[in-house]
């Protein structure tokens, strides 16, 4: 997803794009898990309903609170993005800014995650994203790519990892084979009542997934990864037909996706269902003004591609971004480079309203 600049006082710029993404339910997550390194189990973990979870861009500032995500009641909310430490290839840091430690510290997300789980809220963290470098990247050994997931799987006691791959990551092959040949591993080593859902975020147009992505997914396969899904990011598309509508562009972008993964499932020898698949399909759009200039992502379309969501039984529906869902003002500013600003929408809104559309109806 190609979502936001990093204000030039934190020395990095550029756009980033959803990675969406990732919840199945909106409950508190078990105690981590304790017996890695046991026999692996043989059941993989069972699909849940369908769900929405939000992203928030935990180190944009001005932050937005994790309590402040849960606007409409129980809240199921994915935190991103987990990249590489500069300094340190195989150290997971949150946007290549803070270790996991320092994030603690500075923007209390330790506690607001506490607090949040005890209030009957729920996260999930997401690797990647544009701007970063995923694990898997930089870190080329196996054994320390499993141990830094473990480490924040370990820290959050996550039950669910979501991986934004994207930008140059995306080409990167043999990082595509690291990363799911330890989260093969990962899922292995987990028991099978606290089974670890894996969602792939990958970019689209409207002609579906990119030959990049479809190699990214066909990695997860080959190595026996049991993927919750792919969520896909419905946003900056190329050029609109005229009187095209980004709700239109969405679906269009879900029908292709779900006709080239029932090609991939059916080619890694693990056919499936037109239920089973549209299960496995996740869906990010960019909410209010798009980093394309004049694409706007609207309260209408939200409301659609809710009713879509619930009509083809897509397993999840996500967004970028819950700091961006409220009414832009006169001091805020589109980020350099684009038309969209990291702090709002852009259209006319009542504070959480996108959430609320999005989510209507779903767990979560």
């Amino acid at each position: 997803m190609q979502w936001r600049h990093r204000p030039r006082s934190r020395s990095r710029s550029g756009v980033l794009a959803a990675s969406a993404v990732v919840l199945a339910v909106a409950a508190c997550s078990p105690a981590p898990p304790t017996n890695y390194g046991q026999e692996p189990r043989t059941s993989q973990p069972a699909l849940g309903p369908q769900w929405f979870g939000g992203y928030l861009d935990v180190t944009l500032s001005p932050s937005l609170r994790l309590q402040d995500t849960a606007l409409h009641g129980a809240a199921t909310t994915v935190l991103s993005f987990i990249g590489a430490h500069p300094k340190d290839t195989c150290q997971p840091s949150w946007d290549g800014v803070h270790t996991l430690d320092q994030t603690g510290a500075k923007l209390s997300v330790d506690s607001q995650i506490t607090s949040f789980r005890k209030a009957g809220n729920d996260i999930a963290v997401s690797f990647g994203g544009q701007l970063g470098k995923e694990l898997a990247e930089t870190c080329t050994d196996l054994g320390a790519l499993v141990k830094a997931y473990t480490a924040v799987i370990t820290k959050y006691g996550l039950d669910t990892l979501d991986f934004d791959v994207e930008g140059a990551g995306l080409s990167d092959h043999a990082a595509a084979e690291r990363r799911a040949a330890a989260a093969a591993k990962l899922q292995a080593e987990r028991p099978a009542v606290n089974p670890l859902k894996v969602w792939l975020t990958l970019p689209v147009s409207m002609e579906g997934l990119t030959t990049d992505g479809e190699k990214s997914v066909t990695a997860m396969l080959d190595a026996g990864v049991e993927l919750a899904g792919i969520n896909i990011m419905v946003m900056d598309f190329e050029p609109l037909a005229p009187g095209q509508t980004m709700l239109a562009a969405a679906k269009s972008a879900a029908e292709a996706t779900h006709q080239t993964l029932r090609a991939l499932y059916e080619k890694a020898g693990k056919p499936l269902e037109d239920a089973a698949l549209w299960q496995r399909i996740g869906l990010t759009p960019m909410i209010g003004m798009n980093d394309v200039k004049g694409q706007v992502f609207t309260l209408a379309d939200a409301e659609g591609l809710n009713s879509f969501a619930v009509e083809r039984g897509i397993g999840r529906m996500s967004m970028w971004s819950l700091n961006r869902d409220f009414a832009c003002t006169s001091s805020s500013r589109p980020e350099e480079g684009s038309s969209a600003s990291s702090n709002c929408s852009g259209v006319t809104q009542a504070p959480g309203m996108f959430a609320k559309l999005l989510g209507k109806s779903l767990t979560g």
